[in-house]
């Protein structure tokens, strides 16, 4: 089975980039891949994107030495089941807040007895190898998503649920439920304290700690803070980053004074 070198990375003490797809294009999920991320995030909660549109997105992406990764709208075993057979490798799962919820997903992610997930991986066994379901519990990751007050009430006993590989923090969300304004990067105390708290905790159990950063700079920031699994911005975002870089450069500059004589 195509080994998750997301989990080797983890292991070995080296940081993952990951990369976000909100636009529902397989060119540009093939152009992020090839970009240099470690793993690529179909994001179908927040993102333009439905199944139909995320099954060539991974078509694409295995095509690139990146790992595919979904993120879902919605705690459905429903879907969450459909994008693994699709070739997804791991799942981000939204509003996870008590136990039964991270249950719940880890469940749906792995096969009886371990889960409740259906047997039919259809395109993951073209992806993968034909040895996919003896090796796929061991390989899928299961990244659940700390954004309400619920689950950091809850933080403790959802990092101690077999099967839940890490937490990867909805900034924004996070911010909302703590009675502050949407900001990856917040500076509001009470939300900064928040997200070094899930951190630590995720670390203590032997957890995955990611996040969702606005930037390259923040994701580095994060990065030095502990954090092993970092996303620094959509391509949506990089793509208008980039854009107005170029036309302001282009704007910047300035046409060359005509002679007098118009040569």
């Amino acid at each position: 089975m195509r080994e998750n070198t997301i989990r080797k990375k983890i292991a070995a003490g080296q940081p993952v980039i990951n990369g976000w797809l909100a636009i529902p294009s397989s060119y540009s999920a093939e152009v992020i891949g090839h970009a240099g991320f470690d793993s690529v995030t179909v994001d179908l909660q927040h993102g333009m994107i439905g199944i139909d549109a995320a099954l060539p997105m991974f078509q694409a992406l295995s095509a690139t030495p990146t790992i595919p990764l979904a993120r879902v709208p919605w705690n459905d075993p429903a879907q969450i089941m459909r994008l693994l057979d699709s070739g997804a490798y791991g799942i981000i799962c939204p509003m996870i807040s008590t136990v039964d919820d991270a249950a719940s997903f880890v469940s749906s992610c792995r096969y009886p007895p371990r889960g409740q997930r259906s047997f039919g991986p259809a395109r993951a066994l073209l992806y993968a190898g034909a040895d996919y379901y003896p090796h796929a519990d061991q390989e899928m990751l299961t990244l659940g998503m700390i954004e309400t007050q619920a689950g950091l009430d809850n933080l403790d006993k959802i990092l101690a649920m077999e099967g839940l590989d890490g937490i990867y923090i909805g900034p924004n969300d996070l911010a909302l439920a703590l009675g502050s304004v949407p900001k990856s990067e917040s500076d509001d105390p009470v939300v900064v304290q928040a997200v070094a708290h899930i951190r630590e905790r995720a670390i203590a159990h032997g957890k995955i700690a990611g996040i969702f950063c606005s930037s390259g700079e923040a994701a580095a920031m994060r990065i030095s803070q502990g954090f092993q699994m970092v996303t620094p911005g959509n391509e949506a975002a990089l793509m208008a980053a980039a854009a107005k870089a170029a036309v302001a450069t282009a704007r910047g500059a300035k046409a060359p004074t005509a002679s007098k004589t118009g040569y």
